[in-house]
């Protein structure tokens, strides 16, 4: 008997990489994760080691395939996705610079502001669909620039995680059409680097890699790391796409109208059209997935890190409960949560510990709690972050219903479909059914239908609905919609009204942490 082709997804995560080893039915042969650690030494650094995410790339894919046993003629593709706005500096010799600059690293928010108000920000985002934040490698490269000129004047190549894998890998330095998006260097309409931006950053085109479709495939990897790996020469490499659009595309929500929402470590809310649209009012991104697939909407910094926060600083006992049980601490604290009244019988957090994206583009902004008082336990604030978590992806829909309208459907994935309460509570606090594939690892599917669709294996993206297999649906309850519908007003114009005391307090603590 024939013996089964299997595509290999990889998903270089912010925490973690994940490699997962699908039948062409969407069947799980089989899969496998390494963690690794976000070092936030103070509230505006965010930093990883790229040779940390290196190894940890070989290693899910050489553990893979020794647990799924896959032989040589077996192997169809590896496809890849990624964290989106990491910026690696390297030198002449290809030597690090720097460490891996994530997404949630803050430095440059003075920078951001500057863009927006000095350097015509509006109109280098209308250009390049990247929103002016902190987060975008336009505005890390003007802090670098500024704050940092010896790295910088040193540096011959900027570049990402993926690409800093893809040259390990291939002596290469590329990038996708989808990874260049989110840079704001990335001009939507000439699939080509923008001239403005590069001027204000300081930088020149062959400081930059090369840019392909997300369809374009590698070969002739690296002998060494393919022997470790345990694969054939001839195995194309998928270059793939960000992880936010892979994940649309990992759901099935790729058709207009359907919107995507995804609660890994942070968060985003997503939906598709076939040419780039950006937001007048600044609010949305638009990424590509690929030359007519563009995925549009909003990020948010804060999703599934503020849970480990909530484990790690406050559920001691949930965690030594959760190991004599032999179960996730991440059900115990769910399971408190279910036993408490929705609304938290009146708390309200607001989830910015790591400042915020979407839709308020404040890296200034802070977390608390509102509404605290005596009657309140640690269940009702175990609750409240969990709802406060959603409330905050249900504001950025609101922003993204203005360009899209009401959306027909809303897919859910990410490690926060795991939890029945968490999946019924966004059904609630969205009043809409929420849909949720039996898959989880929605950016490694999508990165292996990716590689299907660039292989020639399929014409297009409607196998999708065949592999994502079963889904669960969860409806919205009317009584606890109504008392959603009171708290959420009151949380949007709070995030408003505290806007001057955010950037009072975070003065203050870059002073103080400073000092330290």
């Amino acid at each position: 008997m024939k013996q089964q082709d299997l595509y290999l997804g990889v998903d270089i995560g912010t925490t973690s990489t994940k490699a997962v080893l699908y039948r062409k039915n969407g069947g799980v042969e089989t899969s496998h994760t390494i963690d690794y650690p976000l070092d936030t030494p103070d509230t505006l650094v965010a930093e990883q080691n790229p040779e940390e995410i290196f190894n940890a790339v070989l290693g899910v894919i050489r553990e893979t395939i020794r647990k799924g046993n896959v032989s040589d003629d077996q192997l169809r593709l590896i496809s890849f996705s990624s964290a989106m706005h990491s910026l690696i500096a390297v030198g002449d010799n290809d030597e690090l610079l720097t460490s891996s600059i994530t997404w949630a690293d803050t430095r440059a928010a003075d920078y951001a502001r500057k863009i927006k108000e000095e350097h015509n920000g509006h109109e280098i985002y209308l250009r390049t669909g990247t929103p002016i934040h902190p987060m975008s490698p336009l505005a890390k490269l003007v802090w670098m620039k500024t704050e940092k000129p010896e790295i910088f004047n040193k540096a011959r190549k900027f570049i990402s995680i993926k690409e800093y894998v893809f040259h390990k890998l291939f002596g290469e330095y590329v990038i996708d059409y989808s990874i260049a998006s989110a840079t704001g260097l990335f001009n939507l309409q000439t699939l080509d680097w923008d001239e403005g931006a590069l001027e204000l950053a300081g930088i020149r085109p062959e400081q930059l890699s090369k840019i392909f479709p997300t369809t374009h495939q590698l070969t002739g990897v690296n002998e060494e790391h393919r022997t470790y790996m345990g694969i054939s020469a001839d195995v194309p490499f998928i270059i793939g796409a960000s992880d936010g659009v892979l994940s649309n595309l990992g759901v099935n929500a790729i058709e207009e109208g359907v919107i995507a929402v995804t609660i890994g470590t942070s968060g985003a809310i997503r939906t598709v059209y076939n040419e780039p649209k950006t937001d007048p009012k600044g609010r949305i991104f638009c990424y590509a997935l690929t030359e007519n697939h563009w995925v549009i909407g909003g990020p948010v910094n804060n999703g599934g890190i503020i849970l480990r926060w909530l484990r790690d600083e406050f559920a001691a006992a949930e965690v030594e409960t959760a190991k004599r049980l032999s179960i996730d601490p991440y059900d115990v604290l769910t399971k408190i949560a279910s036993g408490v009244n929705p609304g938290a019988d009146g708390l309200i957090f607001h989830p910015y510990l790591k400042g915020e994206r979407a839709p308020i583009w404040n890296a200034n902004a802070r977390g608390s709690f509102f509404g605290l008082s005596i009657h309140h336990k640690k269940e009702h604030m175990v609750r409240a972050v969990l709802e406060g978590t959603l409330y905050n992806l249900y504001s950025v829909l609101l922003a993204l219903e203005e360009l899209t309208g009401e959306p027909k459907s809303i897919q859910a994935t990410g490690g926060f479909a795991r939890s029945e309460t968490w999946r019924q509570m966004m059904a609630d606090i969205f009043d809409k059914p929420v849909i949720v594939p039996e898959s989880f690892e929605s950016s490694c599917l999508g990165a292996a239908v990716l590689g299907m669709y660039a292989t020639g294996e399929i014409d297009d993206f409607s196998i999708v609905s065949e592999m994502v297999g079963d889904t669960n649906t969860h409806y919205p309850d009317e009584k606890t919609t109504n008392i959603y519908r009171e708290l959420l007003p009151i949380y949007i114009r709070l995030s408003r009204m505290l806007t001057e005391e955010y950037e009072s307090i975070t003065a203050f603590q870059r002073k103080h942490l400073e000092q330290d």
